[in-house]
């Protein structure tokens, strides 16, 4: 029997070694390997000695796209817009998917298989190179209907993460409270970890 090639450090196509992993996938040894888009991935030592294993997931993908690309617009920061959404929902190997494709999220097929749809969607909706896309439901798909364009404060509000407080029947993201009192979002935030009560917190 062969001994085993230590891999750690080598290139293959766009993954790098890091390290032999101690797990096992029907008893083929397992490597952790970073890929140049940034994503981590296991990797069995057949399908990286045989090329089988060339990248996370993002190479086959940009394969797909530009195999149907009529529109010449690859270089512009919509086209850019456009294949992010489709990783993050759809690659389980990118860094987002499980604020996206894992909670269910997907991108309509309209989007999916047209970037030319995507496009004119986008310039029929106010976008502008300042902008980012918006689902207007956190838990709803990437479609016309559930989409805008808006700045990355709008955006910041309008997260599944950001605390919503209710004082005095008005309520306003942690955000907006902040910005409305001249206060540091850090450090109200801080405090309401630290156990204050939310009008404490705010100074109201």
């Amino acid at each position: 029997m062969a001994p085993k090639r230590d891999l750690t450090g080598k290139n293959f196509g766009r993954l790098t070694v890091i390290r032999e992993l101690p797990e096992r996938k029907h008893h083929s040894v397992l490597w952790l390997c970073r890929c140049e888009c940034g994503n981590e991935v296991k990797v069995k030592s057949s399908n990286l000695n045989s090329g089988r294993s060339q990248s996370c997931g993002c190479l086959r993908v940009e394969h797909s796209i530009k195999a149907h690309q009529t529109h010449k617009k690859s270089d512009t920061k919509l086209f850019a817009v456009w294949c992010s959404m489709r990783f993050r929902c759809n690659n389980p190997n990118d860094k987002s998917y499980h604020n996206y494709g894992a909670r269910g999220i997907r991108v309509c097929d309209e989007w999916t298989n047209s970037f030319s749809s995507f496009y004119n969607w986008a310039l029929s909706n106010g976008y502008n190179d300042g902008l980012t896309i918006d689902r207007i439901n956190n838990d709803g798909n990437y479609e016309p209907s559930n989409c805008r364009w808006v700045s990355r404060k709008v955006q910041g509000n309008n997260s599944r993460k950001n605390r919503l407080i209710t004082i005095d029947n008005e309520t306003k993201t942690l955000s907006q409270w902040c910005e409305q009192l001249g206060l540091k979002y850090q450090t109200i935030e801080m405090r309401l970890y630290r156990g204050w009560d939310e009008r404490r917190a705010l100074g109201k």
